[in-house]
């Protein structure tokens, strides 16, 4: 996920003063400042050098404006991979229509509101992997849903959310039809997890497609009147019964900028 580190000078140099000290010859001491060094001597390391790298021990500032105000639920470190596992969710043009409807409306009560980039449905918690355990927790995860099957799904319902920290809302589509075969996939992307020793999915999960997102709790503002309102217009949109129904194809695994894709049959 990161690079390698660049090489780093210590700043003590203690050791290296001692080895120094103990190369240079009787008398040297006395040299002019205009004379060149002795064989084996060390000179004394710039300061504009010792400083011009970062410490290699410093993790990385976590700059929330960077990304939307967004606030990490775990810090970063090094050789740490963010892990999540879920069913990728392909919009299409008319999707898309009926977003920009549900969202110019919503922003009139939260204007914060940002459309979400891509789509998916959820099939595990955000987890943290060690660099070293994404393969065989790929592997794991392709041999347990081996068997299964494609299959349909509907997700009409409007429903607001928020992340366990409350520190963002999110406007989404509940899955109405489908839904144990989602509880079939969490199941064995969670013994994948447990093998692991990873936390599992949520208890009795609200599968969904999260549609946009802000930062906060704003669940005080879209619950109630706005809620109905949206649902209103999903009812409304032409064709939402046929929109509205997809089919899960493959699960993915996304680790770090790393992508493992898992066909189902």
């Amino acid at each position: 996920m990161s690079a390698a580190p660049l090489v780093g000078y210590s700043s003590s140099g203690s050791e290296d003063e001692a080895e120094a000290g103990a190369r240079v010859r009787p008398g040297a001491e006395g040299r002019s400042r205009g004379q060149s060094p002795l064989p084996g001597q060390r000179l004394p390391v710039p300061d504009s050098v010792l400083h011009m790298f970062p410490s290699t021990e410093e993790g990385p500032v976590d700059d929330s404006a960077k990304h939307g105000g967004r606030v990490r639920t775990f810090p970063h470190e090094r050789g740490n991979w963010a892990t999540h596992v879920y069913v990728p969710y392909e919009a299409r043009e008319e999707f898309l229509d009926l977003l920009d409807a549900l969202l110019c409306h919503a922003q009139t009560y939260v204007p914060r509101l940002v459309r979400m980039e891509a789509f998916h449905l959820s099939l595990s918690q955000s987890v943290v992997l060690r660099h070293h355990w994404i393969l065989p927790f790929v592997q794991a995860l392709k041999d347990r849903v081996a068997s299964f099957q494609r299959f349909c799904f509907t997700t009409d319902q409007v429903k607001i959310y928020t992340n366990q920290e409350k520190t963002r809302t999110f406007v989404g589509l509940e899955v109405t039809s489908g839904h144990a075969h989602f509880l079939d996939l969490v199941a064995e992307v969670d013994r994948v997890m447990e093998e692991f020793d990873l936390s599992t999915f949520y208890q009795d999960p609200s599968f969904h497609i999260s549609l946009a997102w802000c930062v906060g709790d704003a669940r005080l503002q879209m619950e109630g009147p706005c809620l109905q309102e949206l649902q209103g217009i999903v009812d409304e949109f032409e064709d939402s019964e046929m929109l509205l129904r997809a089919y899960a194809e493959q699960i993915r695994c996304k680790s770090g900028n790393k992508f493992f894709s898992m066909p189902l049959k």
